[in-house]
Order: C-alpha cells, then sequence, then structure tokens
C-alpha cells in the first residue's frame, strides 16, 4: 500500500516537470525558428525593447525576492508569524510577476528570437545572450511547473518548495545575464524623451 501512494506522490511533479520541460523546448524552436522583428512590441516609452525589457525584469528581480521572502515567512522560516495578509501579498506579487514574466518573454521571442553563431547582418551571438535566451525558454517551463504546483491539492508536500526553488532561481539568473548585464555596462535606462 505504501508503494502505491509513493508512486500517486510521485505522478503529478512527474508530469509537471515533463509538461514544463516540453513547453521550454517548444519555446527555444519557436524562438530559433522565428525571423526576429519588432513588430508587435512596445517599449513603453523607452528607447529600445532591451531598455525596456531591463527595467521591467529588473522589476521582477524585486517581485521574485518578494516571493521568496513571502513564502519563507508563511511557511515560518523566519522566526516570526506571519500575519493573514502574506498570504494574499503573496498570491497578488506572485500573479503580477507571472504576468511580467510572460510580457517580458513574449518581447524577448518575438523581437530578439533565440540566436545562436551570427545575426542575419553577421553580428556575432554573445555567450551571454545565447545562455540568457535558454534561461528565459526554462524560466516559461518552469512556470509550467510553478502553477501545476500550486493548483494541484494532490501533489506532495515537497513539490511546491521545489518548483519555487526552481523557478526563483532560473528568474534570478535571466535577471543576471540581462538586466544586471545591460545596467553594469550601459547604465540605468531613461525613457525616451
Amino acid at each position: 500500500m505504501a508503494d502505491i501512494t509513493a508512486q500517486k506522490g510521485k505522478t503529478i511533479p512527474l508530469a509537471a516537470f515533463a509538461a514544463g520541460a516540453v513547453v521550454a523546448v517548444l519555446v527555444g524552436v519557436f524562438g530559433r525558428l522565428h525571423d526576429p522583428t519588432l513588430d508587435g512590441t512596445t517599449t513603453l516609452g523607452y528607447p529600445t525593447v532591451l531598455a525596456m525589457k531591463t527595467v521591467v525584469s529588473t522589476g521582477i528581480g524585486v517581485l521574485a525576492v518578494v516571493q521568496l521572502l513571502g513564502a519563507l515567512w508563511m511557511y515560518g522560516k523566519l522566526g516570526v508569524k506571519a500575519p493573514s495578509w502574506v498570504g494574499t501579498a503573496h498570491r497578488t506579487t506572485g500573479v503580477i510577476a507571472v504576468l511580467l514574466s510572460v510580457f517580458v518573454a513574449y518581447h524577448c521571442l518575438w523581437s530578439l528570437g533565440l540566436e545562436v553563431g551570427t545575426l542575419p547582418d553577421g553580428t556575432p551571438v554573445s555567450t551571454r545572450s545565447f545562455v540568457h535566451g535558454l534561461l528565459g525558454c526554462a524560466v516559461v517551463g518552469a512556470l509550467v511547473v510553478k502553477v501545476t504546483a500550486v493548483r494541484s491539492r494532490r501533489a506532495p508536500g515537497w513539490f511546491l518548495p521545489v518548483a519555487g526553488g526552481l523557478l526563483f532561481t532560473l528568474l534570478v539568473l535571466a535577471v543576471l545575464t540581462s538586466s544586471a548585464w545591460y545596467i553594469g555596462t550601459k547604465g540605468w535606462p531613461s525613457p525616451a524623451g
């Protein structure tokens, strides 16, 4: 009987990780096959898509840290009992982070694609850009895993923190290979004006 229970406890996480991996690969294939274009994108008043993505991605990075702290607080890992509003704040900031992540991913894939080697104009693609693209694809897959973990009532207790930790790690790495790099080399972007 215990063996059947253990088997059932693994089904949801395995299915979620498989679905997340498939989504990440499909996003990568789309990014690779799609001809990058700026059509259908916005800069939200910044001079370039990269400048806009830097600002929004930095916000996502801050929200990811808020998510981590909120989760630690809710689960009693900070040594102080969390007030009742922390759960609502955690869910709200999580939804905002997901929506902003999808917004940034769209702009990455649509306007920049997942380029390897050289761009059509002959410009070499940096290792940083390629790694960032792969991380971005992995973030989208990890979002699938995390949403499954949050919505599942029958998943084992370890699944949600593992899914959250995976998503947090990938988001931080994606932000470090994009926003942190941009700010370090070009400074904080100013709106066009």
